[in-house]
């Protein structure tokens, strides 16, 4: 049996996470043999991981990657700290909207010295997560794949750092087509490489999941629901939202009640631009949870106000939840809905996310159009798999 090694960051709650779930409880174990390593063992989704995989022990230098560089320090790993107080710094030089994204990169260069190397070796290595230098530098494997979940026309990173990284993979996987297309844009030289593998999804397991008995202020509230569920962060264009529901209530459209499960280093940001345009009784966050489908299912319409994406996970479960969905008009879109069909697309503004909104609240036949098609579609595409292991 061919040994395959899987690696992620955690198990905190994100769409990231849950396509990596759907695809360990539906990969074909008696063929393979899988480890799954985590940098951390931490995240509510610990214990929603299967049992076939074996995890592998968790590393106290690879850790640190969800420490903060006071932590690091304090831990003993003092010159992985000082590599991030680096990173941090070579970062700070870029201006950008993210920098995130190379001060990760930086992060992983300068810390790699100090990184062991994984001792077993495997037929397979899938780095399930960007950035990838750990597959890339420090695990023995004959084929090495990188997954990639992200539009990265939208982000700023040090390409020539990255192409060094992925010339080591034999092949990179992007979560749809457009995705696809913006990654060639960006790593013409790459483009051989490149294979699209969709998100895992498992419909029973939405549709059971969506049943559960929450604690949820949605099942008293008689106005018309709106539900987004992303990370409280500038990608996910939470504040957009806001601004939106503002400009939808100066239009008279008084009734409506737009709730989000989840959290992010905005949170802070959002409360206060709510507070700012008094909408504390119409725009309500409702934190993490663990399982966000049942308040998926009790909302009229899922919204997803993002600025880019790779392919939302939260959108093809709203899909299967027979959701109308609306989404705004980033490079890969129209690789996730059809306009019209099984969903909306808007323009990608404040007030084309307002405009999109009130359409579809105004127009029940088309909201009623929308849920009839996502019924009568199968979400099903465990076959995606099978492109795996024709290359595996």
């Amino acid at each position: 049996m061919k040994k395959i090694l899987v690696v992620s960051f955690d198990m905190e709650v994100g769409g990231v996470e849950r396509s990596l779930i759907s695809m360990l409880n539906n990969f074909d174990y008696k063929n393979y043999t899988v480890d799954l390593m985590l940098y951390s063992h931490t995240g509510d989704f610990m214990n929603l991981l299967p049992s076939h995989p074996t995890l592998l022990e968790e590393s106290s230098f690879y850790k640190t990657f969800r420490m903060s560089i006071g932590q690091t320090i304090k831990s003993g790993k003092i010159a992985i700290g000082l590599a991030r107080l680096l990173a941090r710094y070579k970062a700070a030089s870029h201006r950008s909207s993210e920098n995130g994204y190379r001060q990760m990169q930086y992060m992983w260069k300068y810390s790699l010295p100090f990184l062991p190397k994984l001792e077993r070796e495997y037929d397979v290595a899938i780095s399930y997560l960007w950035p990838h230098y750990f597959v890339a530098e420090k695990v023995e494997a004959k084929t090495k794949i990188a997954w990639i979940h992200t539009d990265f026309s939208t982000v700023d990173t040090d390409v020539k750092m990255d192409l060094q990284m992925w010339e080591r993979f034999n092949y990179i996987m992007a979560v749809s087509e457009e995705c696809k297309k913006a990654f060639i844009q960006k790593y013409p030289a790459l483009e051989k490489k490149v294979i699209v593998v969709e998100n895992i999804t498992s419909p029973d397991f939405v549709k059971m999941l969506a049943e559960e008995k929450v604690d949820n202020p949605m099942l008293e509230d008689p106005r018309f629901k709106i539900i987004t569920v992303a990370r409280l962060s500038h990608a996910k264009g939470i504040d957009h939202a806001v601004k939106a529901l503002k400009l939808l209530k100066d239009r008279g459209c008084d009734d409506i009640a737009w709730y989000v499960v989840g959290y992010g280093g905005d949170e802070e940001m959002l409360i206060e631009l709510i507070i700012k345009n008094g909408l504390e009784d119409h725009f309500i966050l409702l934190g993490k949870k663990m399982n966000p489908y049942p308040y998926m299912k009790e909302a009229d319409l899922y919204v997803q106000p993002s600025r880019y994406e790779g392919k939302a996970v939260t959108v093809g479960e709203a899909q299967i939840l027979s959701k109308p969905v609306l989404i705004t008009n980033y490079p890969t879109a129209k690789s996730q809905v059809h306009d019209g069909i099984d969903g909306s697309i808007c323009e990608l503004s404040v007030e084309g996310i307002a405009d999109g909104i009130e359409r579809l609240y105004e127009d029940a036949a088309f909201r009623k159009k929308l849920t009839a098609n996502c019924e009568n579609t199968n979400f099903q595409n465990h076959e995606e798999l099978e492109k795996l292991y024709r290359i595996v």
